[in-house]
């Protein structure tokens, strides 16, 4: 018998495909560059970090709701991602304007002239004007590109082998991404760092050649974060799957039980960490181009307890889960905190919501923790009918002393 292909034995991930396919022509056509101009350029862009901001909520939930490693550093690798793509968009855009400023010069620069001039464009703001080692590659775009997945793969690689081989778990781990993050974040604040310390990259919405408006831009962005997410999706969905899934799952549930049964812990939660955060840089250098700017701030440990947070709210444990709860907080948040929702008048007290948005979403993850530790996904289970099967105690397995359910919960 020719067994099916993957996608087919797992309806879920052809509808949540077929809903993003949906999602993104009905944006494009209601765009104001290629449909009735129903959506502002604005809107498309923050839909399109919004399906980044998903992408992100995936690799999260893969790394703590299958894996369970609650990793409060994920973000770090996210603004690693964009800062990466983000020096090459400041090269090429300043090599632009110091090319054609220069090209009228009675006496035609030279290549290192031009490189000087690009350096202190760059790099003025910081009191300097020489491009530190970092930068090698930032004249090529195949080469950041690279530098995308390598940098935030490496740096995974490197932590998780020195933490999982020590066999740091729980909230000590937790504790040591969260270092990781701080001490990332620290080191680009400062103007040594190479990246402009405190300032960051900016201008990064300005393609560097591409004489396309904002608006064309803004969708060609949307349709590169639907893709990605699409793809991401699916590579998730076939890791969490077959055996591999269930040794991942295991080690979640029972870490010592799934050693004691000679499988390598360390490996597996290794190649999940460094995968997941390839997945965060990707996600990162499809955000911040449509952002337009990334600075330090974008690195701190709170935004990786906010990423936390959203795949909780989504239920962890389920793809569509932390992608549900990415879009809907990350809307909300902008609807929240862009001034779009009246103040309430109080008479001795007036609540604006740009001050209280955060209070709501902390009160929420402690709603949903305490009373719905299933998340928004759980409510999906309760329609669909996905339920555990009441074994009363029967055997798990055909033969006679097969595990118990009573075991089994234990």
């Amino acid at each position: 018998m020719t067994r099916r292909p993957f996608i087919l034995r797992n309806p879920s991930i052809l509808i949540f495909l077929a809903l993003l396919a949906i999602f993104t022509a009905a944006v494009t056509l209601m765009s104001e560059a290629f449909g009735t101009a129903m959506i502002s350029t604005s809107f498309v862009k923050t839909l399109g970090k919004t399906l980044c901001l998903c992408l992100v909520a995936l690799a999260m939930d893969l790394v703590w709701g299958y894996c369970g490693i609650l990793s409060l550093g994920h973000f770090a690798f996210f603004g690693l991602g964009g800062y990466m793509i983000g020096m090459w968009l400041m090269y090429a855009r300043t090599e632009i304007i110091v090319t054609e400023s220069l090209a009228n010069a009675a006496i035609p620069p030279t290549d290192q002239e031009i490189v000087d001039a690009i350096g202190t464009q760059i790099f003025g703001v910081v009191g300097s004007s020489d491009f530190p080692p970092i930068w090698a590659f930032a004249h090529s775009l195949p080469l950041q590109l690279l530098m995308v997945v390598l940098v935030p793969g490496l740096l995974a690689l490197v932590f998780g082998w020195l933490a999982f081989r020590s066999r740091v778990t729980g909230v000590y781990l937790s504790i040591l991404t969260q270092a990781m993050t701080l001490a990332l974040s620290l080191y680009l604040f400062q103007n040594e760092s190479g990246l402009r310390g405190n300032n960051g990259l900016s201008g990064l919405q300005n393609l560097p050649g591409v004489a396309a408006s904002q608006a064309v831009v803004s969708v060609w962005f949307l349709w590169a974060s639907a893709l990605a997410l699409g793809l991401g999706y699916l590579l998730c969905a076939w890791v969490v799957s077959g055996k591999f899934g269930s040794v991942v799952r295991g080690i979640r549930d029972d870490e010592a039980r799934v050693r004691f049964l000679g499988y390598s812990v360390e490996g597996y939660k290794l190649f999940i960490f460094t995968l997941t955060a390839i997945i965060a840089g990707i996600a990162g250098a499809l955000y911040y181009p449509q952002a337009g700017i990334i600075n330090p701030g974008e690195v701190a440990p709170i935004a990786s307890i906010y990423l936390a947070v959203w795949v909780a709210i989504g239920g962890r444990g389920r793809l569509y889960g932390a992608v549900i709860g990415a879009a809907l907080v990350s809307l909300i948040s902008t609807w929240f905190t862009g001034g779009l929702v009246p103040s309430v008048p109080l008479g001795f007290y007036t609540i604006d919501w740009v001050d209280w948005w955060l209070v709501l979403l902390g009160l929420s993850f402690v709603l949903v923790t305490l009373f719905a530790p299933k998340g928004i996904g759980g409510l999906f289970d309760l329609v669909s009918g996905r339920f555990a099967p009441d074994r009363h105690g029967a055997d798990y397995g055909p033969d006679k002393g097969s595990l118990q359910e009573e075991e089994g919960r234990g």
